[in-house]
């Protein structure tokens, strides 16, 4: 069968992560896609900017597929790219047993044979175009390459920071696992410090909004959002004051020196964010299941964030 029949758009990724990132990873493509993927290479109908997640590396759009390579080979003939020029890479992740990897050489040779075969101006370096081609579950598959362009590295140099906050990496993830899809969805971060989940999201078009009780930390991440051109409404107040309905909230419970809550004080965030929030990833250091379900929440999922020997719970609670 030559084409992509199917009715929906679908999509390749591959993603990878550092060894103490796997559950965090994880937990993140269980909330992209549905379901954790038994390899670094996925195929779904989802459409995820690969920019968004710290841990997918490309995307490719299909635009054709085949049972072998020559099928591929007949159906690019028909691209037309007139004065475009493009550049085609065979991505190295597949789901190939180890005898049968394709060698560097081996994928050259492929691209070099798709190239051949398609109407436009190859140009390896500065292309206006960029396809991809890999095989997954005995098929072959071409299409529009995206490469992940690692948006989170320029967030790191914030003007205002906190040794204890959250990694940009582990913010942008926590960010996803809250809100998968962000079309019509609002979100809040009622503790929000110096506001490294609120420059992630914003980065990604979420709609989300932060709060916190120390007035020093609530200009922090005004500066930090202004910092980077976004635009996000940040307010000084007690989580016990929020008047209005979220989709879904962040909580990362506060813990350094200046503003560690007392387990009553957890307790009571908790039960507030109850009470304005469908859903809420609780983000702690600390074991607290039976105060989140004490608090009237159901665990549906959870992961462990790792740093060397620091390790924080990622919990999202419905």
């Amino acid at each position: 069968m030559l084409g992509n029949h199917s009715q929906e758009q679908e999509f390749i990724y591959t993603y990878a992560y550092r060894g103490e990132e796997a559950d965090l990873c994880r937990l993140e493509m269980r909330s992209f896609f549905g379901f954790e993927p038994q390899l670094d290479i996925i195929k779904s109908t989802i459409k995820i900017d690969p920019s968004r997640s710290p841990f997918i590396k490309e995307r490719i759009e299909v635009m054709y597929e085949g049972n072998d390579l020559a099928d591929i080979l007949e159906q690019v003939e028909q691209i037309q790219l007139g004065d475009a020029t493009f550049k085609v890479i065979c991505i190295k992740m597949n789901d190939l047993e180890k005898s049968q990897k394709i060698s560097y050489q081996g994928r050259r040779d492929i691209e070099r044979d798709i190239g051949w075969r398609m109407n436009g101006v190859a140009d390896v370096h500065h292309p206006d175009k960029i396809f991809g081609i890999t095989t997954l579950g005995g098929r072959w598959f071409f299409g529009k390459y995206r490469k992940n362009k690692a948006v989170w590295l320029h967030h790191l140099q914030k003007p205002r920071e906190y040794s204890t906050a959250l990694s940009t990496r582990v913010a942008r993830a926590v960010s996803n696992i809250a809100v998968p899809n962000p079309e019509g969805v609002q979100a809040i971060d009622p503790c929000c410090g110096i506001g490294t989940v609120l420059v992630e999201a914003l980065s990604m078009g979420m709609n989300i909004v932060g709060r916190d009780i120390n007035p020093l930390v609530v200009d922090g991440a005004r500066e930090n959002i202004a910092h980077f051109q976004f635009e996000g409404e940040v307010t000084k107040g007690d989580i016990a004051d929020v008047s209005k309905n979220y989709d879904v909230a962040i909580i990362d419970m506060p813990y350094n020196l200046a503003t560690h809550a007392t387990p009553e004080e957890q307790f009571e965030i908790l039960k507030h964010a109850r009470r304005f929030a469908e859903k809420v990833v609780v983000i702690t250091i600390e074991t607290m299941d039976h105060m989140v379900e004490e608090a009237g929440f159901v665990i549906a999922d959870r992961c462990e964030a790792r740093k060397g020997r620091f390790s924080r719970q990622v919990l999202v609670c419905v």
